[in-house]
């Protein structure tokens, strides 16, 4: 089954800002849901050095519909001076799981 939803991933510094950010994005229909994956570590390159840090990963469920102002909304509260935010396309996924995660976020 084909849809027009998204898996979106945004990590953040700590537990505090997770959460905030999840409940924001819930509470404004932007998402569904979010999963909170504690205990990430990220390694990247950033302003000329590699670096390491423990993150806190968001697994947010949404629509295409939402997504421009989901993505608004994450980089507007975001600490972080260029968030990762990366969207996922869902290929497939349980129909009545898919149908709540569109009617929540029309």
């Amino acid at each position: 089954m084909s849809s027009n939803h998204l898996v979106v991933y945004c990590t953040c510094p700590d537990e505090q800002t997770a959460r905030y950010l999840a409940e924001a994005v819930v509470e404004a229909k932007l998402a569904a849901c979010v999963n909170i994956l504690p205990g990430v570590t990220s390694v990247f390159y950033w302003e000329g050095e590699a670096q390491s840090e423990q993150e806190h990963l968001l697994v947010i469920k949404t629509s295409d519909i939402a997504y421009s102002r989901l993505e608004s909304r994450l980089v507007e509260l975001h600490p972080y001076e260029l968030p990762e935010v990366i969207a996922v396309g869902i290929e497939r996924g349980l129909a009545g799981f898919l149908d709540w995660v569109r009617d929540e976020t029309r």
